[in-house]
């Protein structure tokens, strides 16, 4: 996953293999959607599988598992994507602005707003509030609301 220089602000160019997958997603919605969760996710670990850099594919499973009120599970996932993401920016020399409004980006955002939301249910405040720091910087105007999320200690389902 790499940052893209085409705009004064960045936006991450996922891998080709999640960018062919991008309808693979879509049914996963639809199924989460019409409860179907054990296919879902079966879905979702098998894209992983195939595209283990798929950052989507870590957000809906750590949906999942907040749903499933499993936070260490959901902190793994979640985790996983954040961490992606800071890897390739540091790959990039650590450009900013990375502005959630740009599509590219709204999985990594989520995802980081799906790690604070599982630390705080998992008892770990401190990592959060580090957590939505250090994404915030990213995009200062903070549009998913991590600084307040981690401030708060907690409420509501990521």
């Amino acid at each position: 996953m790499l940052p893209s220089l085409a705009a004064p602000a960045w936006e991450f160019i996922h891998p080709r293999c999640a960018r062919r997958r991008r309808e693979d997603i879509d049914e996963v919605e639809a199924m989460i959607e019409a409860g179907e969760l054990d296919v879902a996710r079966e879905e979702l670990v098998w894209l992983l599988s195939e595209c283990p850099d798929f950052l989507e594919a870590h957000l809906q499973l750590g949906l999942l598992a907040l749903e499933e009120d499993d936070p260490k599970l959901a902190r793994g996932h979640f985790g996983r994507a954040v961490e992606l993401g800071f890897k390739a920016l540091e790959a990039a020399g650590n450009p900013r602005p990375l502005p959630y409004s740009l599509p590219g980006n709204r999985s990594f955002f989520e995802s980081a707003k799906g790690l604070v939301h599982a630390l705080l249910e998992s008892g770990r405040k401190g990592m959060a509030v580090d957590t939505a720091k250090k994404v915030a910087a990213l995009d200062p105007a903070d549009p998913l609301g991590l600084i307040r999320l981690a401030a708060g200690g907690g409420g509501g389902k990521a």
